[in-house]
């Protein structure tokens, strides 16, 4: 992308805006009719990003979108993270395949940042992140994220999402967003739903040439139908007492894998003299199972409140969680060295099964004291994943080892007590009273890492025909060791104030700062200016100025493994070092301090009857971005490890500070709804995200920059990640039509331009950019039972295919940079009733 492409869309953006102002003087006296749309409705009071009573959504210093759960109906799929990233175009969701647990726990993005650098909430309070750290190369390598997954779409009344930095109002994380998930609160009513879903698809094949001599030929193309997926969900609203609550909602998920694996040319058995084996002709060649995993998963939800007398109320919630899942690792061939062949005679494909269990539990109380509104709450999380590897084996045992091991696995636990306060303060000189919130909030969080049984991980002897010692440990994925083993605790506490007014009758202007502590690295202090000015009923401009942060987690703090590599017979140990252990400090570790950013957002609101239109310009500067260093195994590294008195360590990596990046776009919503009476109504929506980031600065080490030669911490392949791995550019039209008892969803989602990058510059793909069609009709059978037939990805749109040069395998044909993953064309039924 052009330099310079953030001050072009700005004024672009701008000059946009300033066209509109004219036409909304001329409109000043009309009345202004909100919009109903995706994303969100204009006239929804919104939670979000003030602590205001009764502010819509249009009526914001801040971009704020609303997704009503009918919205998130309207896919195929009922996971919470791929219906926004369909509703929202700032919101990216890849669905990288052949990376371990992160195939089961995916991340998505906001605005292109990092997936933790976006806050997520639970009815505005914290919501605890998935213990896995993505260690793979994908989109998120390094980060620790919140699974929004493990919130069941029945028991969602609305997502709201603010496009803007908030530590100042919420503390860490919040650099580029903030998603609150908005629960249930029925007392009444119910919904059952079940969803049943395939891909039927058709990709196209770049197959490798045969190996000399050989008569296997591969075709030009794969059909196939797979991942059923049927999704089972109610859920209930109950009374208590007068005007107590207790809504319920149950979901249960049974998904099969999908295969979008090439066609293996490679010789796969050991010839018979100068002949190849005849099985080379019988054996499927299409061995991977790159693409979506199997998944079980049960979740039950429950959101209650009451008021107990006068002004006290009570509230809470719980949720379970559990999953299990089933992906891949790379075939391993019959005459691989890594395969025992009187184990696996046909070559073996491992498969890691993970098993999340996650676990929520909340209670709140709100009253009135004098003229503050209080509220005080307790927010307890935990998120699980113990790993089994199957249909795998430790070649070092030989013969007799074991095809399925325990390997070990960690979790993550959060404890958050708050306690906040609201008033109005009337002030004379003022166009309204002054809005004060203050706050306290505690924080303690846990993270613990579990080794897996000896077999996982251990070296059992056996020696190669060549004389090299045989690979230790399960193969794709080693178990944790004693040695690994972490059971780690920090404390955080915070106190924030939050103002904000109408200066004027335009004018309305808010600030609030945050102050932090953590055990683990020290302080924060955060702020926020954010101010509107409406010229007329239906133009204002907004904007925000602010610095924030984002501290690092435990799990990146904490998180180890090792495993055995021999190199020239030699075993070495190859780890991923804590920041603090002797070895990663003798690199030039250091523990690891929060990253710091600074936000500038300005933006324009038009509202012309019934049309309106935002368009908000960010830029996010973020100073000392915690990364994953590159795999430090070089000859230069061994021999420094073991002239600081080091042995047997071949190496590793480790988590360090020092990535500095400019992230820069502009984001464009504009709705319309229009009733056409006997037509039915219309509601239009067109959005988009163009957005741009660069890396301006990577970490260095003074022990590792006087290695002759030198290696690099943070390589190319990742800081191309961060500038070029999302698109450039999102864009969705969509339009949903209803008349009487039917309904009709039409979206189309462009995706830009994408690298699929690589170590070097001959081994960079570009992806070009592909627009995606979904369809849905729906009709009411009865006033309670509803039907919906829909497709996603119409035109079984994929992105281009790898070449045998960057698919050597033949297991990954398409980059895991793909921002729409590699499902193909997905086709859904849907039934609905209402009780």
């Amino acid at each position: 992308m052009k330099q310079g492409f953030a001050p072009q869309k700005t004024l672009v953006a701008l000059s946009i805006a300033s066209l509109f102002a004219g036409a909304a003087q001329a409109q000043e006296t009309g009345d202004t009719a909100s919009a109903s749309a995706t994303p969100g409705n204009a006239a929804t009071v919104v939670v979000t990003g003030t602590r205001v009573a009764n502010r819509t959504a249009l009526d914001t210093a801040s971009p704020v979108d609303i997704i009503s759960a009918e919205t998130l109906k309207t896919t195929g799929s009922t996971e919470l993270n791929q219906a926004l990233s369909v509703a929202l175009p700032s919101l990216n969701f890849p669905r990288p395949s052949l990376t371990d647990g992160t195939d089961t726990i995916r991340p998505a993005t906001l605005r292109g940042m990092a997936p933790d650098q976006s806050l997520v909430l639970v009815n505005s309070k914290r919501r605890h992140a998935s213990s896995l750290v993505n260690l793979n190369g994908s989109i998120g390598r390094g980060s620790a994220a919140v699974d929004l997954n493990t919130i069941p779409s029945a028991m969602v009344k609305t997502i709201e999402v603010l496009r803007d930095g908030a530590a100042a109002q919420y503390g860490s994380d919040a650099i580029s967003g903030v998603v609150n998930v908005r629960l249930r609160t029925d007392r009444s009513g119910g919904e059952g739903t079940v969803v049943y879903g395939l891909h039927k698809t058709e990709y196209d094949l770049l197959n490798d040439v045969a190996p000399a001599g050989a008569t296997w030929t591969a075709p030009n193309s794969r059909k196939r139908t797979d991942g059923q997926t049927t999704t089972v969900s109610a859920w209930k609203g109950l009374p208590w007492g007068e005007s107590g609550y207790v809504t319920l909602a149950a979901e249960y998920k049974n998904q099969e894998h999908t295969e979008r694996a090439g066609y293996d040319m490679r010789q796969l058995y050991p010839k018979i003299g100068t002949a190849y084996d005849p099985r080379e002709l019988t054996i499927n060649r299409f061995d991977a199972w790159y693409g979506e995993p199997e998944v079980k998963q049960s979740t039950l939800f429950v959101n209650a409140g009451n008021n107990l007398s006068g002004d006290v109320k009570i509230y809470g919630w719980a949720s379970y969680q559990n999953r299990d899942a089933r992906s891949a690792g790379y075939f391993r061939t019959p005459q691989d060295v890594r395969n025992i062949p009187s184990i696996y005679p046909n070559g073996f494909l491992p498969i890691i099964a993970p098993t999340v269990d996650d676990y929520s539990a909340a209670g709140g109380v709100t009253w009135t004291l004098g003229a503050w509104d209080m509220d005080a709450s307790i927010v307890y999380g935990k998120n699980k994943m113990d790993y089994e590897i199957q249909n795998t084996l430790n070649r070092s045992i030989g013969a007799s080892s074991k095809t399925v091991f325990d390997a070990g696995g960690f979790g993550y636990d959060q404890t958050v007590l708050n306690l906040t306060g609201v008033r109005k303060v009337d002030m004379p000189s003022l166009a309204s009273p002054l809005n004060v919130a203050v706050g306290i909030e505690a924080r303690r969080e846990g993270y613990q890492l579990n080794a897996g049984e000896p077999d996982s991980y251990r070296y059992g002897g056996e020696v190669l025909a060549n004389g090299t010692p045989a690979a230790p440990g399960a193969q794709v994925f080693p178990g944790f060791r004693p040695a690994n083993e972490t059971d780690a605790h920090r404390n955080a506490v915070g106190a924030f104030v939050d103002l904000e007014a109408n200066v004027t009758d335009q004018l309305l202007l808010s600030a609030a700062v945050r102050g932090e502590h953590y055990s683990d690295f020290g302080s924060n202090l955060s702020g926020k200016l954010s101010a509107r000015f409406d010229f007329s009923k239906t133009f204002a401009l907004r904007g925000a100025l602010q610095n924030g942060f984002r501290a690092p987690s435990l799990q990146q703090q904490n998180f180890t493994s090792t495993s055995t590599n021999f190199i020239n017979g030699v075993p070495f140990e190859i780890t991923t070092f804590k920041p603090t252990d002797p070895v990663a400090v003798a690199l030039g570790a250091q523990p690891l301090k929060a990253e710091k950013s600074k936000n500038v957002s300005i933006g324009a609101v038009m509202r012309f009857d019934p049309l309106t239109v935002t368009v908000d310009a960010y830029r996010i500067d973020v100073t000392d971005r915690i990364v994953l260093s590159e795999n430090l195994t070089s000859a230069a590294v061994r021999n420094y490890i073991v002239s600081r008195g080091f042995t047997g360590v071949g190496g590793g990596r480790f988590f360090i500070n020092g990535v500095d990046t400019k992230t820069e776009g502009v984001d464009i919503v504009a709705n319309y709804p229009l009733n056409l009476g006997s037509s039915g109504r219309f509601d239009f929506t067109l959005a988009g995200n163009f957005n741009r980031t660069k890396v301006e600065k990577v970490p260095t080490t003074a022990q590792l920059a006087a290695l002759n030669p030198a290696p690099v911490l943070f390589d190319r392949l990742n800081v191309l990640t961060m500038e070029k791995g999302q698109p450039k550019n999102k864009i969705t039209a969509s339009v949903n039509w209803k008349l009487a008892q039917w309904g009709l969803t039409a979206r189309a989602t462009r995706y830009g331009e994408v690298l699929s990058p690589g170590t070097t510059q001959a081994f960079d793909f570009e992806l070009g950019a592909k627009t995606l069609v979904d369809l849905e009709g729906r009709v009411a059978l009865t006033p309670k039972i509803n039907l919906a037939l829909g497709v996603d990805n119409l035109f079984d749109q994929y992105s281009e295919t790898l070449p045998p040069s960057l698919n050597t395998t033949s297991n990954t044909p398409f980059a895991n940079y793909t921002p729409f993953g590699t499902g193909g064309r997905y086709i859904y039924a849907r039934a609905n009733y209402s009780f």
